[in-house]
């Protein structure tokens, strides 16, 4: 049975603190909160009294997995001592999303969070408050938010679980971001049998603002004031994110205060406006999102990052149901809630200004200087705590590590033991195969229900290589966005899998032409009490802080969701990398289409024979063995500088990345995506050529007569170049180079190709 945190400390009227120390022998349910007994102890230690349960439900979420990283921090550290040495990081780690500077005064925000659980429990809301959550985080450090991008995983694609789960998270991120007038510009969705009845969503936002715009989440000035504004709090979400609402309540109250939070997009678009206007003004001198652990979370970080200390009057925080207890307010997840530190002169236009806007605001405390949280409920005083002891001192893990008992075995299963096809119509049916599966068939039953161009300032969008957003319309100035990652990789070899995922996004950004210049991630993996888990995800954070060295691409914050399994068996550990790179004239992007009838194709990269974790295995055999492909993080920047240098100088009409299903699966999506076939030939074994995923490679289509430019910069960079063919016609021709010359292999006409693309996912809608 539940414990019941809500029970009074003591009758009303009697000052709460002063009792837990006179009764330090009282029973309290830290367990069914999620703490552990040392975790209990060490509160008592810090207050030396038995902690209120107001103070219990504050350390309970804030010393959290999801809120105190507790776990993995000792491995997150490293992509701050690892981070490049680079001038355009304007704020790191630590804040509630990453600042870099893009020129001409601008910078941007970028940020990538997961909403996993929720999502699974009630799709709709879930992932529409996972998109609203991470807006806030981006308009909490004074940007604007422009663009939005989405990463879905889920079960098998013909699953009932999948069927009910996936169609209301696609409608839970459209719906959401679509109200807000956000354009979603990209993202993926995958299928695999590790992720049934654990889907993750995974979700980013990208913001702007200028350099002297940037807020902070701090409580500075002793005297100046803290308002809560936005949306009433109210029972939803009630420990949502950080998994501890189920362990607070009863049954009877369980059914009734729903572990999700709940969204309104048109109140968080009102919300946006009215803190832009806020903030342009200049009436706010700190301020933070409420979103997991709500009040909790952004009393005790504001007041540990400013002066201090904050007094609150809890009973002055505005309720849409009355009957919340003083713990349930402070675990509340509500939504479209942000809390500012504003000076006592600004107070007065800062409520006059959210009147205006609708928004409700009100003045719920103030910024001290003493060293202390206090909390206070008609008078009572229920909380007294060192805020940075909840926020900032929690427990720190180190987890045993262990490699996963059947990674040899799994490693040692390699795919060459599977038949492969050989001749011309085998080779014909995998690429349809390969076209068709789930993974790789068009998403446009999801994209379609997606606003990919409000606003007005969308270059590119999903399908192509990466999201590209114009920032200044003047000059031409943008940015382009990927999100990319693949838990087969990672499950095979977790230090090359998290590399490979950041190649492929790095790889993404710069088949648009654009400079990449800065990394965030999402980093999902099962539960860390289970060695195996903790050995892949330690393996992972530090291939990623070393490939991020290397390519020069600083770490700027992100998120870890741990405990994504289902029973026992956790996911394949997925890390979701998102680069963000720079266009210093957007109409010099490169997209991914054959449109230019004639243009020589060539294949930039080397190829080898690299099937381990591969899309043909997957939908082929429902394989997973052996090594992923190597990774090369010199040959990945070498490729970036050409595709960069080729976009300025205007050589390229087309550029696609090779990386899931290889160039088979480049070929298709660029020809279809242009309505234009292509007529190639292929060196070497064909079954290689078409279906290796080797990486720091790419298909392009050269503009006439700069061929010649194109193979200089490839040779000044170390770059292989292979002309495969040229674009043309109305099918997808195949050939391989012989001594006697090209032998015909096989042909495909666009129309089969499109009906074969596209049919997937609407017929499992329907």
């Amino acid at each position: 049975m539940a414990a019941d945190l809500g029970a009074p400390d003591v009758d009303p009227g009697t000052d709460t603190v002063d009792i837990a120390l006179r009764t330090p022998d009282r029973p309290q349910p830290f367990a069914e909160l999620g703490m552990k007994e040392d975790e209990y102890r060490r509160v008592r230690e810090i207050l030396g009294r038995r902690p209120t349960s107001a103070e219990l439900a504050i350390y309970s979420v804030m010393w959290s997995e999801h809120c105190s990283y507790k776990s993995s921090k000792v491995h997150l550290r490293q992509f701050g001592e690892k981070a490049p040495k680079t001038d355009a990081l304007l704020v790191g780690m630590g804040e509630n999303a990453g600042v870099v500077d893009i020129g001409q005064g601008w910078a941007v925000t970028f940020k990538v969070e997961s909403h996993n659980h929720p999502s699974y429990v009630e799709p709709y809301q879930g992932a529409a408050t996972g998109v609203g959550g991470i807006v806030r985080d981006i308009m909490s450090m004074g940007a604007r938010p422009i663009a939005v991008m989405d990463s879905l995983r889920f079960g098998p694609a013909d699953a009932p679980d999948t069927q009910r789960v996936l169609p209301g998270v696609v409608a839970g991120v459209g719906g959401y971001g679509n109200s807000l007038g956000l354009p979603n510009i990209g993202g993926e969705t995958v299928f695999d049998a590790c992720y049934a009845q654990n889907p993750l969503v995974n979700a980013l936002c990208v913001g702007v603002l200028k350099h002297d715009e940037i807020k902070r989440a701090t409580a500075p000035g002793p005297g100046n004031r803290v308002i809560l504004f936005g949306a009433t709090t109210g029972p939803d979400g009630i420990g949502g994110a950080s998994v501890l609402a189920s362990a607070t309540f009863d049954d009877e109250s369980q059914a009734k205060r729903p572990a999700v939070q709940v969204g309104d997009p048109f109140l968080e678009k009102i919300l946006i406006e009215c803190c832009l206007e806020l903030f342009q003004e200049d009436l706010v001198v700190g301020i933070q999102d409420l979103g997991a652990a709500g009040v909790s979370c952004a009393t005790t970080e504001l007041a540990a990052a400013g002066t201090g200390g904050m007094d609150v009057r809890l009973d002055t925080v505005p309720l849409r149901d009355e009957t919340l207890l003083p713990e349930e307010i402070l675990m509340s997840e509500s939504q479209e809630r942000m809390m500012a530190v504003v000076e006592p002169a600004k107070v007065d236009r800062f409520l006059e200004i959210c009147a205006r806007w609708e928004i409700p605001a009100t003045v719920i405390g103030e910024v001290t200087d003493t060293g202390r949280l206090v909390m206070t409920w008609h008078g009572e005083t229920i909380v007294d705590i060192p805020p940075g002891t909840a926020a900032d001192e929690g427990p720190v893990y180190e987890r045993p590590i262990a490699p996963p008992a059947d990674l040899g075995t799994l490693q040692s299963d390699t795919p060459g033991r599977l038949t492969r096809p050989s001749t011309g119509d085998e080779l014909r049916r995998t690429v349809l195969w390969l076209a068709g599966s789930p993974n790789l068939a068009s998403k446009t039953w999801i994209t379609s229900q997606y606003d990919r161009y409000v606003l007005g300032n969308t270059v590119q969008a999903m399908p192509e290589n990466a999201g590209v957003v114009r920032i200044d319309p003047d000059s031409g100035l943008g940015v382009a966005l990927s999100l990319d990652g693949n838990g087969r990789y990672t499950r095979l070899d977790p230090y090359s899998g998290a590399q490979l995922a950041l190649s492929e996004a790095y790889r993404n950004v710069a088949a648009t032409g654009a400079r990449p210049l800065a990394v965030t991630n999402c980093l999902n993996f099962g539960s860390p009490e289970d060695p195996g888990v903790m050995w892949q995800f330690a393996q992972a954070t530090e291939g990623l802080a070393d490939a991020c060295q290397y390519l020069g691409v600083p770490v700027t914050g992100g998120n870890v969701s741990f405990y994504n399994q289902t029973g026992t068996t956790p996911i394949n550990p997925t890390p979701v990398i998102g680069v963000l790179g720079v266009h210093d004239d957007v109409r010099n992007r490169v997209n991914m289409s054959f449109t230019s009838d004639g243009a020589t194709i060539a294949l930039l990269g080397e190829t080898r024979e690299e099937f381990g974790g591969s899309e043909w295995a997957h939908v082929v055999y429902g394989h997973l063995g052996g090594l992923p492909p190597k990774v090369d993080l010199a040959a990945e920047r070498a490729l970036a500088s050409v595709l960069i240098q080729a976009g300025r100088e205007g050589l390229l009409t087309a550029a696609h990345d090779l990386s899931d299903g290889g160039l088979s699966q480049a070929l298709v999506e660029s020809c279809l995506r242009g309505g234009l076939g292509a007529k190639v030939a292929l060196p070497g074994d064909p079954f290689v050529a078409l279906f290796s995923e080797s990486v720091a490679r790419a298909v392009v289509t050269i503009r006439p007569g700069g061929e010649s430019r194109v193979a200089a910069l490839c040779e000044q960079a170390g770059v292989p170049v292979t002309q495969l063919g040229v674009a043309g016609g109305d099918s997808l021709q195949v050939a391989s180079w012989t001594p006697e010359g090209d032998q015909e292999l096989f042909s495909v006409p666009l129309a089969e190709l499109r009906e074969t693309h596209e049919r997937m996912l609407p017929s499992y809608a329907d």
